[in-house]
């Protein structure tokens, strides 16, 4: 615990208590960012749960879900992989507030046009795109931020900590919103993303409290942009283990994840019951994001207070969850059923995702942290864009139950020859993870 602490004492202790469970929480410094970035994430899935249903509620089309999902996606395929090389050139807690301060004036602009009643499909998936270029940013800086903020033998509990409030805001979110969709006639999808815009106030003033103790103070050569691109390449081509979760990122990413955007369709058509409101397909909405956040939080509760070692049969188990659940919604239309579903995928999303971060994080070296990240991040969402609009058309033109269907089982076959292929990874645990 930093010397700073001591000027806060209700603080240092609250600290001190989390701190004996929670190591990561012991710097002052990300436990500032922690607790501001929970709110802001509140915020943030308010607005996710908000605009694909005010999207579809607008156009009714599968295909426009899919079409949002491209949007938010498809800057990550062209600014992933160049943004990890320039994050580590760059300060990352003033990149993160950089980005998110763009966040927050295009959350404020949906609110305003939500408001006012001129908002349509154009002007979402415009935002939705700027909202997508600011994350392909943000997020590689945010991850390589972390151990800067509390050093490398707390980062583990550091990355599971990041992922329970991610998850917990998952489930508090659409919980928070659903008053709104509800109870607000016309007008409370506006005011769910003026409450976003809010949030992410909070975050940033919360950034520029902190600081980067564990920072490196070696300065950074300046090397050919293309030099340093190849020379992570390479490093992943070299490294078997990163490599092969890489490969797995990119499947779930392309025709797993896109499954998500989907849920309005689901909500609306596919448990459609006699005597359907406005409002009780809201409320049916709403409770299929909250089953996700169940799932997921209990996730990353169970990742961060035990930390299982068994890494790699924990991600098979994630990843087995996450498919088996997804081919099973694409033969029910019961409500209650697809509740539990959702929950058990959100948990095997945020199990196998937690932990594939895990392993690339601790893997890689720091001075390749950005670039490695970079690569992960492309590879679950760069090519994703893709995914979005398959997925879409699918659903548009087939019936989204047979989209999902096939989502599933291409998903159960790709990730299970990867594990075949791979025997190896399913035995990794924390002991064989790379100390330097």
């Amino acid at each position: 615990m930093t010397d700073r602490s001591a000027s806060f004492p209700m603080l240092a202790n609250f600290q001190q208590r989390l701190a004996q469970r929670f190591p990561a929480l012991a710097s002052r410094d990300f436990f500032i960012f922690w607790v501001g970035q929970f709110l802001s994430l509140i915020g943030s899935w308010m607005q996710s749960t908000t605009l694909p249903y005010l999207a579809y509620k607008l156009s009714g089309r599968p295909f426009d879900l899919g079409l949002i999902g491209f949007a938010a996606t498809l800057p990550t395929l062209f600014l992933a992989l160049p943004g990890g090389v320039l994050v580590e050139r760059m300060d990352k807690r003033k990149t993160v507030i950089a980005m998110q301060a763009v966040m927050m004036l295009q959350a404020a602009s949906l609110g305003i046009l939500a408001i006012t009643g001129l908002i349509n499909i154009w002007q979402i998936f415009i935002l939705t795109l700027i909202l997508g270029t600011a994350n392909a940013i943000e997020i590689t800086a945010r991850q390589a931020m972390l151990i800067e903020l509390v050093g490398k033998p707390a980062l583990p509990n550091a990355i599971a900590l990041q992922a329970t409030i991610f998850n917990a805001a998952r489930l508090i979110g659409p919980m928070a919103v659903t008053p709104f969709l509800v109870l607000i006639e016309n007008q409370g999808e506006g005011l769910a993303f003026l409450v976003n815009a809010f949030s992410y106030l909070i975050v940033i003033v919360g950034l520029f409290m902190v600081q980067t103790p564990f920072k490196s103070t070696e300065p950074s050569a300046k090397r050919n942009l293309m030099l340093e691109l190849r020379e992570g390449q390479k490093y992943i081509i070299d490294t078997p283990a990163i490599s092969t979760l890489i490969l797995m990122s990119a499947l779930i990413g392309l025709v797993g994840f896109p499954f998500i955007q989907q849920i309005p369709a689901v909500a609306r058509d596919v448990l459609a019951q006699a005597g359907d409101t406005s409002a009780s397909v809201a409320a049916r909405n709403s409770a299929l994001y909250i089953a996700q956040g169940i799932g997921a939080l209990i996730a990353s509760v169970i990742l961060a207070a035990f930390n299982p070692r068994r890494k790699g049969l924990l991600l098979l188990l994630g990843q087995l969850a996450f498919i088996t659940s997804m081919l099973f919604v694409g033969f029910t239309t019961s409500t209650p059923i697809a509740f539990i579903l959702l929950i058990l995928i959100g948990w095997g999303t945020v199990t196998q995702l937690a932990t594939m971060n895990t392993l690339i994080q601790l893997e890689v070296p720091n001075q390749l942290r950005g670039r490695v990240f970079s690569t992960y991040l492309w590879a679950l969402q760069g090519i994703a864009p893709f995914g979005s609009l398959l997925v879409g058309w699918m659903a548009q033109n087939w019936g989204v139950p047979v989209a999902i269907r096939i989502c599933a089982i291409t998903c159960l076959v790709g990730i299970g020859s990867i594990h075949l292929a791979a025997p190896w990874l399913r035995k990794k645990e924390d002991a064989q993870i790379n100390p330097n």
